[in-house]
């Protein structure tokens, strides 16, 4: 990543927290533009940047003192986002004195603390890659977020019941008589019919229960990406009850919607009771969140405190209405872990795929597994 890169998401981050939101595709606009104009002229700079991340009249002033700060000039004073910038004519005098520190340029100790390391994409990861969730630093986990934004979830398609125009293989009956209309009753053509396709929609579930505390804020950081990337996503937390978070994960920002859903949940980290939760979600939310035969996927470590013949029940009722059945487990892949619980092992014959959730790597294998998820369901049993 070049200087100018770097300058430019350290800008952006500037810029959202003075209350301008800025997200990537605008700071890659920008980045394309300033290509075309001479970087060492502040002039050319500001309207460039000002024209492409400005939207609204009452974001001009905001926008003209955080420029000040970031691309400030070194006449021996700066400025707050918040305190009084400097007035036009102040900043026409800088600009005829090339004092400025130009695009690609800043120095690393007027950065602060915003690193451009928190801005990283999935190449740019690294180590994070195959660390464990639980272990993340909240930086770390903001590094993780961008990466996830940046992967691709697409569970496949489904053919609807609903018939549409199309080269399929049944005649249209219907509108081979409406065209007849015009020839006199003669049915001149055939036309065809097909099923109409849509994007199989997508139902979340995840375990936000005392065990699994560790991983809990990593996952809702990888419900956001996927709500954000996905139109049909239903998601829902459990511990001892259930409770659909759908609206608060379609907030812009992740941290409004972390706030949401902490209002939103009453028994965050509290016990868990698998079995009576997926019974809540089907007495509650069958006809609204399985509508369209989705792929769910099912986020918990398995420790349950409920009967284990209810669990098994449940998923059994769930894997019968989905199109696929994924348990997602974090503990998979640690030192000697096992699925022996009871629970787990009542549940397990009715899962279709049993994958670990423990690292950045097992999200993108994740999104590459839905990728392959076309036509029928194959139940072949839990993979692991």
């Amino acid at each position: 990543m070049s200087n100018l890169q770097r300058n430019l998401i350290v800008f952006g981050r500037l810029l959202r927290r003075a209350g301008i939101d800025v997200h990537v595709g605008r700071l890659i606009d920008v980045t394309d533009a300033l290509q075309h104009v001479d970087l060492s002229s502040r002039d050319e700079v500001y309207h460039t940047c000002r024209a492409l991340l400005v939207h609204r009249h009452d974001q001009l002033a905001i926008f003209d003192r955080a420029f000040d700060v970031f691309w400030r000039a070194h006449v021996g004073r700066s400025t707050s986002v918040k305190g009084e910038g400097r007035s036009g004519d102040d900043r026409a005098r800088d600009q005829g004195q090339g004092e400025w520190v130009p695009l690609g340029e800043v120095d690393s100790a007027d950065q602060s603390d915003s690193s451009p390391q928190a801005m990283q994409t999935w190449s740019d990861v690294g180590v994070l890659a195959d660390k464990d969730f639980g272990e993340f630093t909240p930086d770390e986990i903001t590094r993780a977020r961008i990466a996830l934004e940046r992967l691709e979830w697409s569970p496949g398609e489904r053919r609807t019941r609903r018939w549409i125009a199309g080269r399929g293989t049944r005649i249209d009956l219907r509108r081979a008589l409406a065209r007849s209309l015009r020839t006199g009753g003669d049915v001149i053509e055939l036309p065809r019919r097909t099923r109409r396709i849509r994007p199989r929609p997508l139902v979340l579930l995840c375990d936000v229960s005392g065990s699994m505390e560790r991983y809990s804020r990593m996952l809702l950081h990888f419900a956001h990406a996927l709500t954000r990337r996905q139109r049909r996503v239903e998601a829902f937390l459990f511990s001892t009850e259930l409770t659909r978070i759908t609206m608060q994960l379609r907030a812009r920002r992740i941290s409004e919607a972390v706030s949401a859903v902490s209002r939103a949940v009453p028994d965050w980290s509290g016990g868990t009771r698998i079995g009576a939760a997926i019974r809540q979600f089907h007495q509650q939310w069958t006809r609204r969140a399985l509508r369209g035969h989705p792929v769910v996927l099912l986020i918990s470590d398995g420790w349950d405190r409920g009967d284990p013949e209810v669990l098994r029940a449940q998923i059994a009722r769930l894997q019968r209405s989905c199109h696929r059945l994924i348990w997602l487990n974090p503990l998979i892949g640690t030192v000697g872990y096992e699925p022996l619980t009871r629970g787990l092992q009542a549940a397990l014959p009715h899962v279709d795929d049993f994958l670990p959730a423990r690292t950045l790597t097992n999200l993108a294998d994740l999104a590459l597994h839905l990728n392959t998820l076309h036509g029928r369901s194959q139940r072949t049993g839990p993979t692991r």
